[in-house]
Order: C-alpha cells, then sequence, then structure tokens
C-alpha cells in the first residue's frame, strides 16, 4: 500500500544557515501547504530568498533537515538533487531571462535541456505556456524589447515549460507597474489553480499578497514571527508583525543597524576632527 502523502509539500525542520558570523535562519521551522499558495513576507534581510535558495538546493543548511516530499534536500547528491529540481520551477527577480534568446527560445530551453521531446512537441508545449501568461503572440521578440512586466510573465511560462509540482517565485511584482502587478498577481493564483500547483512567493507588496494567498508567513529574527491566513496575519496582536503590515516607522525593526555607541566611535578623536574642519566644540 503506497504511503498518504503529507498535506505539506515542503517541510523546513529547526534550520539554522548564516553567511559567515551573521546567523539568517536560526532554528527556523515552517511548513507549506500542498496544493496552496503562500506568501514568504518580513523585513529586507530576513532570509526569504535564501529559504528560496536552500528548497532548490543552491545552498546547504548548516542544520536541520530542508524536505521537499518527505525527502531530505540537504542530503541529496548530485543526481537525486536534479531529480527534484525537475519538479520544481523557479521565477527569479526581474526574470532573469537569456538575453541572448527569442522568447521562444527561453521558454523552451528547460525542454530540451531535460527531455527528449521532439521539436514539434516542444513547439506545441511552448506555445500553450506563453497562451497561459498571454504572451503567445510574443514568441519571436528579444528580451531586450519586452517590458519589465512581459519579461516577468515570460519567465513564469519557463518556469512552468516542464509542468513542476512547485514553483517558487523570488519577488514577482518588483519594479513593474499597477496593470502589471495586478496581471501578475491573477496569473500566480490562477496557473496554482488551474495546475494543481503548491506555490511560494516572496514579496513586500501587501495589497496584491494578501488577495492571492491562502498562507501567509512572518519572518523576524531567523523565526517564524506570525503565520496563517491573510486575515489572521492582519489581525495579529504582535508587535512586529504589526509594525510591519501598518508599514510603522517606530517598532521592533529600527532604522539604525546595530553599531557601537556615538562616543565610542567619535569622542576619541572629536578633538581631531572638530581642529581639523574649524568647528568650535
Amino acid at each position: 500500500m503506497a504511503p498518504t502523502p503529507s498535506s505539506s509539500l515542503v517541510e523546513l525542520r529547526n534550520v539554522t544557515f548564516g553567511y559567515g558570523e551573521r546567523v539568517i535562519l536560526n532554528d527556523l521551522s515552517l511548513s507549506v501547504p500542498r496544493g496552496k499558495v503562500t506568501a514568504l513576507m518580513g523585513a529586507s534581510g530576513g532570509g526569504k530568498t535564501t529559504i528560496l535558495r536552500l528548497i532548490g538546493g543552491q545552498i546547504r543548511a548548516q542544520s536541520g533537515q530542508v524536505l521537499f516530499d518527505g525527502q531530505d534536500v540537504t542530503r541529496m547528491d548530485q543526481t537525486q538533487m536534479y531529480a527534484a529540481r525537475r519538479r520544481m520551477g523557479m521565477l527569479y527577480q526581474f526574470g532573469a531571462l537569456f538575453a541572448d534568446m527569442s522568447v521562444y527560445d527561453n521558454v523552451s530551453f528547460p525542454l530540451r535541456e531535460h527531455t527528449d521531446l521532439s521539436p514539434e512537441m516542444i513547439h506545441d508545449i511552448v506555445l500553450m505556456k506563453l497562451n497561459a501568461v498571454g504572451l503567445r503572440g510574443a514568441r519571436d521578440m528579444m528580451p531586450s524589447a519586452l517590458s519589465g512586466g512581459m519579461a516577468r510573465r515570460v519567465a513564469l511560462a519557463r518556469a512552468i515549460a516542464l509542468d513542476p509540482e512547485l514553483v517558487m517565485y523570488d519577488e514577482p511584482f518588483t519594479g513593474i507597474d499597477p496593470i502589471s502587478v495586478g496581471t501578475s498577481a491573477r496569473l500566480v493564483r490562477q496557473l496554482n489553480d488551474t495546475m494543481g500547483l503548491t506555490s511560494i512567493f516572496v514579496s513586500h507588496e501587501l495589497e496584491q499578497t494578501f488577495t492571492i494567498a491562502d498562507h501567509v508567513i512572518i519572518l523576524a529574527n531567523g523565526k517564524v514571527a506570525s503565520e496563517g491566513t491573510p486575515q489572521d496575519v492582519l489581525h495579529s496582536t504582535d508587535p512586529l508583525v504589526y509594525q510591519y503590515v501598518n508599514a510603522q516607522i517606530d517598532g521592533p525593526v529600527r532604522f539604525h543597524y546595530p553599531a557601537t555607541s556615538v562616543e565610542d566611535d567619535f569622542g576619541a578623536h572629536a578633538g581631531v576632527g572638530h581642529q581639523k574642519f574649524g568647528v568650535a566644540r
């Protein structure tokens, strides 16, 4: 009898990761519900993109488990990692299209690299994926001729070319106009539902995020500060979450990065500085 699949496609269990002495994720645990749209939110530098990179195996956790469909990514060899990645799609920030390839060639690239499909079959799949994002008519254009919103949609067509189970989006709404933001948000929701995907997206765009997400995770200080439905998060009484969703300047997240005292930095050389610049003490 086949095992029953977990309700979570992705799980992080007690994951710690940092760059040098700077800890980004500290004993972090979270789950991404299968078949849902999950938003990763929080202040800049909080580890959101790092989580996507851990799931995709671009970096490895220093401790803990990163599970994709029950398999620990941190323990996969190269062959296993490539097999897992074929079940994932990634929309990079700003699209990351190949500048010297046409729209058609960008979308067909993963199909040519990872399948033995005939050119005719690849042709039909590419046009289907471009049609799904509303850009079948742009197949012969070069990336330099695309608007920011169009480039993001082409990148999305490429991300779903192999019919992945999981699609990860890194800041899909950044740097595009309000019409394109709305279009991109609708596509995330629509493709997730029609293709039976599980979606994770990193975003700071509150309005669109809370409109399309089923599950929202707010990160802070290397851990989950709050999670739940958009309404759960919006009504959170946690000071940090309240500051974030209400865009308040004053709160747990401070303007100044931690530093030594002003007296320590400036006091010892105050006399020299004042003499040099002719400032009276």
